[in-house]
């Protein structure tokens, strides 16, 4: 494989390189789940680039290309994911690109068609709010603008969720992905009350664990309204001039919970698209092996450092990045 760099630990292991390339050297049914976001498509035209290399899957040249690209990627996905396992995708509507109107895309129904075709069935769809003028302020859309609702309000727009969309691949599950002492962890916003917190740790019968319990309300439910937008791991450092000004990591309260739910202590979580280290981050921190693969230098050695620096209990596990996108605009 055409590995630029890479960094391999008992803990977790990086590669600068092709996703494809990089999963290709793996054996089957290594990985036990998988959660990445892929690059975004724009609808019935271009893409978001990340960056200008030819194997960018941002760098199709229209929509069914970048479809056709991905469906290399999910099968490769589906090949080293153990049976009746899972992989979660993060993803929203997108705009269409080409005509000149502010129409959506279902980019994430397309998704879900392309996962069926490789054995993958959706199981979960966790819709991700967002609050609509945290959104205006990040993306300067015209049509989320509260002057649209003033002067027309036929042309305004919402602030579209982000969704986590589950997916279990074909076959028998044979290793239990079991909580024998509950949920211990809560990776959110809302505060939990006194009464529950008094349970944390409890080791007997769980249906007595309210704290679990709580926890467990909060992540089975189909509207997650308590993500931390803003937690995210550090990204300024390694943005370059062809980058688009939406590039933003994933929400770490995102990721805990998904690694959480999907994966058992002590196993392999994969991110094709590793960006600047979320998924790795989140998997360690939870007590699995993260495996990320990464094409841009910039952006894989940001990952390194992201990695090396929470391990080392310097990145505060529950504060919120400063958001390069919050100032009014």
């Amino acid at each position: 494989m055409a590995v630029k760099e890479q960094k391999i630990t008992d803990k977790y292991a990086i590669y600068n390189g092709d996703a494809i390339e990089v999963m290709g050297s793996f054996p089957d049914n290594c990985i036990h789940f998988s959660i990445y976001s892929p690059p975004f498509a724009t609808g019935d035209g271009g893409l978001y680039n990340y960056s200008s290399d030819d194997q960018d899957l941002s760098n199709c040249a229209d929509y069914e290309q970048f479809f056709e690209h991905y469906g290399f990627c999910l099968a490769e996905i589906a090949r080293v994911t153990l049976p009746g396992r899972l992989t979660a995708v993060h993803c929203t509507d997108i705009p269409s690109s080409n005509s000149g109107k502010d129409y959506l895309v279902d980019f994430p129904g397309d998704i879900i068609r392309a996962h069926e075709r490789h054995g993958f069935h959706l199981v979960a769809r966790h819709t991700i709010w967002k609050e609509p003028l945290w959104v205006r302020n990040r993306t300067m859309t015209k049509n989320l603008a509260h002057k649209t609702v003033v002067d027309d309000a036929a042309y305004a727009g919402v602030a579209s969720a982000d969704y986590l969309l589950v997916f279990r691949l074909d076959g028998e599950n044979k290793v239990p992905i079991s909580n024998p002492v509950g949920l211990s962890h809560y990776a959110g916003g809302e505060p939990m009350p006194n009464d529950v917190a008094a349970y944390k740790g409890w080791t007997g019968d769980q249906k007595a664990n309210r704290y679990s319990h709580w926890i467990w309300r909060h992540y089975a439910s189909s509207v997650w309204d308590d993500i931390r937008m803003s937690r995210v791991l550090p990204f300024r450092d390694c943005k370059e001039p062809d980058d688009e000004k939406h590039v933003h990591a994933l929400q770490l309260d995102v990721i805990e919970r998904a690694v959480a739910l999907r994966s058992n202590e002590g196993e392999n979580v994969l991110t094709p698209f590793m960006g600047v280290g979320s998924e790795v981050y989140g998997a360690v921190l939870n007590g699995r092996r993260g495996i990320g693969i990464e094409l841009k230098p910039s952006y894989y050695r940001q990952a390194e450092k992201n990695v090396e620096e929470a391990l080392a209990g310097r990145i505060d596990n529950n504060a919120e990045q400063e958001d390069m996108f919050a100032e009014a605009g």
